[in-house]
């Protein structure tokens, strides 16, 4: 299996059975058909017949609906299969994640990277969110605690609007736990309470038990 993370910054790849993804720039003019044949080429020497691909926008039936935000266009109706050369599965990057991030119970998961994805795990089933742009404040939840944030704010501040938005968010949705992923997670001085520290590495996790039919979830949507 071959699980791909695609982001607002960066184009994660990895092989089951390899350790060390491989990586290239994405950002705001990628578009679905440049991924993929990045990919490809990425992974030139990899052998697969598999592809779990995990992208930052909703993602329903296995569909993207509608174009990521901090991509470029093209997403939307794209022969994901036909590109790749195999099957291939289309799921919510923040879904992907949490599905290799969970361990049990009901777990929210927040991934604090370019902009804020969000997943809810319980009862077997990973609910993907958009979490992200519900009203906040002055503005969205995501508009505290994204990548620009982190750039305005400064690092002390911006943690203190990401306990904030942990807190709000715990409040609304009750889980028991909270799971911070994503590049900036890495960002925060002390965890706020109730949450722990993801891995990016469980977005490949999650890639590969998209095919495992004993994986402890299963992604809706």
């Amino acid at each position: 299996m071959l699980a791909v993370d695609v982001g607002g910054s960066h184009v994660k790849a990895l092989v089951e059975g390899e350790t060390t993804p491989k990586r290239i720039e994405s950002g705001p003019r990628m578009t679905a058909k440049q991924m993929a044949a990045a990919v490809v080429e990425l992974a030139a020497g990899w052998t697969w017949d598999r592809v779990s691909v995990g992208i930052p926008a909703p993602v329903h039936g296995g569909r993207v609906v509608v174009d990521p935000v901090n991509l470029g266009k093209g997403w939307i109706g794209f022969d994901y299969t036909s590109a790749f050369g195999v099957p291939t599965r289309i799921v919510n990057d923040a879904a992907m994640q949490a599905l290799g991030s969970y361990e049990g119970g009901t777990m929210l998961f927040l991934g604090l990277g370019t902009g804020l994805g969000s997943a809810l795990v319980s009862g077997g089933t990973v609910q993907p969110m958009e979490l992200a742009h519900l009203p906040y404040r002055k503005g969205t939840f995501e508009d505290y605690v994204d990548a620009e944030a982190l750039e305005r704010l400064g690092k002390k501040r911006w943690r203190k609007q990401v306990a904030e938005v942990v807190a709000a968010l715990s409040a609304a949705v009750e889980p028991d736990y909270v799971v911070l992923g994503g590049g900036n997670a890495k960002a925060l001085h002390e965890l706020p309470p109730g949450t722990r520290l993801g891995d990016n590495r469980n977005a490949f996790v999650g890639g590969f038990r998209l095919w495992d039919p004993a994986a402890p979830a299963r992604i809706l949507g």
